[in-house]
């Protein structure tokens, strides 16, 4: 006996989806501020009784936001180093490849980035999402550069201090963007974070 598809699960799994995206897309185009739940179920296409079916509030519809672009980040930056070779100066080139790329550094991203690092101050939950210390981050740079490290002979010193620096570099870069986009230059950028990493691991890169 074939089990029957639960469509109406489905139907409030995407009508979530919906709301979330609508959300999201109105950030990057008005910000936070100007997102009103009147216009997150205009531009969704869907009614204020769903809000209030998925989200206990705007905050919390927010909040997910937050959580649902932090996750596409990562699973855009791991098709890339699904892509990339085994080695650590290949997972560090992916990394900053991607981090740089228009796949994930393009006028909607940032724009949503910087609209929650903006609020964090007075909504810390937030702050998780739009850290640049962020723990998953760090640690997948910081594991490389430390078998770097090692196989110069050197200690996690160095690799820590590699991590911090790459991570502030790729910062400045969005900033850069997020400030001077039609300028910007992805070229440019990538060779400067090469050129930093190839300072402290001359034999790798």
């Amino acid at each position: 006996m074939k089990t029957r598809p639960d469509i109406r699960g489905f139907k409030k799994a995407r009508h979530r989806e919906m709301l979330i995206e609508a959300t999201a897309d109105l950030i990057a185009e008005e910000g936070i501020a100007r997102t009103s739940i009147t216009r997150i179920i205009e531009k969704a296409g869907l009614s204020r009784g769903m809000v209030h079916l998925h989200f206990e509030n705007k905050d919390d519809l927010m909040l997910e936001v937050a959580k649902h672009v932090a996750e596409q980040y990562f699973v855009k930056l791991g098709g890339f180093l699904e892509r990339a070779g085994p080695t650590p100066q290949e997972r560090l080139e992916a990394i900053v490849t991607a981090d740089l790329s228009e796949v994930l550094l393009n006028r909607n991203s940032v724009n949503i980035w910087y609209a929650f690092r903006g609020e964090a101050r007075s909504h810390n939950e937030f702050m998780a999402y739009s850290d640049t210390r962020d723990d998953a981050l760090r640690k997948l740079i910081f594991e490389a550069y430390r078998e770097l490290a090692r196989e110069a002979g050197e200690d996690d010193v160095l690799a820590r201090d590699a991590m911090h620096g790459t991570i502030a570099l790729l910062e400045g870069m969005w900033t850069d963007f997020f400030l001077h986009s039609d300028a910007f230059n992805r070229d440019t950028a990538r060779r400067i974070v090469f050129r930093f990493m190839a300072a402290l691991f001359p034999k790798a890169f």
